[in-house]
């Protein structure tokens, strides 16, 4: 307080000085505008400091609106980007989980009657954990799937507001972005359906694994019975 009070009577006094001056006459080399600028420096922790008299630019409506515009795209496409990674890596892992359960049920079925029960029985136990595996998987594929369906929705609408707004380079490259999401996620897909056509597989290996347990279990009951009676 006490250094803007000391500031205030310095500019008082530079201004009582100009008043003056001006009265009685100017110095050689001084003029009004140089006292003036000389005015506009305040003392401040017993320093000067001087006071910048700068316009802020003047930004349009438009203008403003431009930059909004495209950063809703960038956000948009970063949403969008996210959004194709995990619908790629949800069906990548379904594939993967696919595959592992066909090889699992053809080693199963060429292993019958050449592994003891108990390694089938291990077997067979991975079996079923692959299978809930992929229940899983499609599950997350449907969700990621409808998050990018969104992602794309809100993608074209952020274009068609920056387009209208006057940011049409940032129109441009939403464009572009969401036809190469498009491309990628539907390259995805094509695995998926390889994936689907395994499971098609996966399930008649099944049923014949299923049958052929079966018929190996009620054979394992019918020969215990025997081997006692020859032991007797």
């Amino acid at each position: 307080m006490a250094a803007l009070g000391r500031g205030a009577a310095f500019l008082r006094f530079l201004r009582s000085n100009t008043q003056v001056l001006c009265r009685c006459g100017k110095p050689a080399g001084c003029t009004l505008a140089r006292w003036r600028s000389m005015a506009t420096s305040v003392a401040v922790g017993g320093s000067l400091c001087a006071v910048p008299f700068t316009q802020a630019p003047s930004l349009s409506h438009e203008s403003l609106i431009r930059r909004a515009a495209s950063l809703v795209t960038d956000s948009s496409n970063t949403f969008l980007s996210q959004t194709t990674l995990a619908l790629i890596d949800a069906i990548t892992e379904y594939s993967k989980a696919v595959h592992t359960l066909v090889a699992l049920q053809k080693r199963y079925l060429a292993s019958l009657g050449k592994l003891s029960q108990a390694e089938e029985d291990s077997i067979w136990q991975v079996m079923v954990g692959q299978r809930a595996e992929i229940s899983d998987r499609q599950e997350e594929c449907k969700r990621f799937e409808a998050v990018w369906i969104n992602a794309i929705r809100l993608c074209e609408t952020a274009a068609e507001a920056a387009y209208t707004s006057g940011a049409e380079h940032a129109s441009i490259t939403m464009q572009t972005n969401i036809q190469l999401a498009r491309s990628q996620a539907e390259e995805a897909r094509n695995f998926s359906r390889d994936a689907d056509k395994k499971l098609v597989e996966a399930k008649a290996l099944e049923v014949q694994a299923s049958a052929q347990r079966a018929a190996a279990l009620e054979k394992s009951d019918e020969d215990v019975p025997e081997a006692y009676l020859r032991e007797d």
